[in-house]
């Protein structure tokens, strides 16, 4: 619901994942310009409620943010929050994530990801929401050599049931477009860290190991390219997404760095930030992973005017500030 408050338009959106690390983060982003977020999400055990908890704490001392527990493959609970509140518009960013995980538990990723998308793009149809904005990924495009990949590259052959499960998402949202006339978005993120990043992603799993003197396992004998994005500049992405005027009623964008590194390099920017070299193991491929990510921006730049300000270097130095106080207060108190 739009209103007017010191001549600002300020609206009601719809924020799912909203304990995630993207959630987080991109519903800060919207109350610190004065909207109202009701954010969604079902607290799952995939990592660390304690952190997801501590996440949601960032958000609370908003007084125009509402949280609600729910589960999205269930039908019902989310059509009541669709019958509490009248939104401009959603971002939906709750998901099972983890390639790797997939191969374990690939139930939980058809009935999240693609029942729980269903679920809610039909509610937003339903509802006449102006536009449907979501999560895709960067492992949409398989094995392509083909750097930088652009949104016109071949989708056709994910890699993992993670991957299908978004390209699925995408091909749903482009038919609720054309027969629903519902705008939508999709957005391709590419590696994203920062702070209160995920437990099951380098980033931490890297510095955890560092910081702890234990070795870290570096896959496919650490021949990787990984085009890492700033968790700042995804949120400034996804915002313009939000906002976008130009395009069709069904786009898909890229956002990522533009700026691909090789896994070593990576490490090393870990080990000069922690001023601690790090004990490495080599192990091949694992099922599922892809050696490349480079995303091509073009697309995203020319409809939205979106160009990545933060360099790996400065980024990683972020994290770890971060990381490096969460590790003490939170990990090595709790003897994890």
């Amino acid at each position: 619901m739009t209103y007017i408050k010191l001549g600002v338009a300020i609206k009601t959106y719809l924020v799912s994942g909203v304990a995630g690390f993207i959630g987080m983060h991109f519903a800060k982003r919207l109350l610190d310009l004065g909207h109202q977020v009701v954010g969604l999400d079902n607290i799952n055990d995939y990592y660390d409620v304690g952190l997801k908890n501590k996440r949601l704490a960032q958000l609370e001392s908003y007084p125009v943010f509402s949280f609600k527990k729910v589960d999205l493959t269930q039908y019902d609970q989310l059509k009541d929050v669709f019958l509490d509140f009248k939104f401009d518009a959603i971002i939906h960013l709750a998901a099972q994530a983890g390639v790797r995980y997939s191969l374990e538990k690939p139930q939980l990723y058809i009935q999240s990801n693609i029942v729980g998308f269903q679920n809610f793009i039909q509610l937003a149809s339903n509802y006449k929401i102006e536009h449907f904005v979501f999560a895709s990924s960067s492992s949409v495009y398989g094995n392509n050599t083909s750097g930088p990949f652009s949104e016109d590259h071949c989708t056709s052959k994910p890699v993992s049931l993670y991957a299908a499960s978004k390209k699925t998402n995408e091909l749903i949202a482009s038919v609720y477009s054309q027969t629903h006339n519902l705008k939508t978005t999709g957005l391709r993120y590419f590696t994203v860290y920062g702070p209160w990043g995920r437990p099951d992603m380098s980033p931490w799993l890297f510095s955890n190991a560092i910081l702890a003197k234990k070795q870290i396992d570096i896959f496919n004998n650490g021949n990787m390219l990984r085009d890492f994005t700033y968790i700042d500049d995804i949120v400034e992405g996804t915002l313009l997404a939000l906002n976008r005027k130009k395009g069709n009623i069904s786009e898909v964008y890229n956002i990522g760095g533009n700026s691909p590194v090789e896994l070593m390099s990576y490490i090393t920017l870990l080990e000069d930030a922690f001023s601690i070299k790090a004990v490495k193991k080599f192990l091949p491929m694992q099922p599922g992973d892809v050696k490349t990510t480079y995303a091509s921006i073009n697309k995203i730049k020319e409809h939205l005017d979106f160009v990545p300000n933060t360099k790996l270097e400065e980024g990683i130095k972020h994290w770890a500030k971060w990381f490096n106080a969460y590790f003490y207060e939170h990990i090595i108190n709790r003897k994890i």
